[in-house]
């Protein structure tokens, strides 16, 4: 594999991301500001609050292209390590803090926040490839 190849899939994930983030930023910006708290759903609510949630699609989808154009094994092998290790910290405190809100009184955790803390796993799974593999990712 070339250096220009995998250069070539690193700059097209970080074009996707980045736009689709670009995106996400952006539409929930106008939502919360078009959008009282709480507004009642109606047609043209649900479509403005469905424009951040279909930017996030975008960039899963982005990180899943990102894997799939990935050449090298070894590089592709330490972003699987990532998202699996991000999977498990967001699968293991989902579970976790519901247990909590459905046995005692702790605040509810939105759900909107569960693509947050993956995105966080990542980063941890970086350091965790760094550790134990003397390596972090391309990305």
């Amino acid at each position: 594999m070339s250096i220009g190849r995998k250069g070539s899939a690193r700059r097209r994930y970080f074009v996707r991301l980045s736009s689709a983030a670009g995106v996400y930023l952006v539409s929930l910006f106008a939502a919360t500001r078009l959008l009282e708290d709480n507004a009642p759903p109606s047609g043209l609510s649900i479509a403005v609050a469905l424009v951040p949630g279909l930017a996030v699609v975008g960039m899963i989808w982005a990180i899943g292209r990102f894997y799939a154009e990935l050449e090298d094994e070894y590089l592709r092998l330490l972003e699987v390590r990532k998202a699996m290790f991000a999977t498990g910290l967001t699968l293991a405190g989902a579970s976790v803090w519901g247990l909590l809100e459905m046995l005692t009184s702790v605040p509810a955790l939105p759900v909107f926040w569960v693509f947050p803390i993956w995105c966080f796993g990542l980063g941890v799974g970086t350091l965790v490839n760094r550790f134990t593999l003397g390596d972090g990712g391309c990305a």
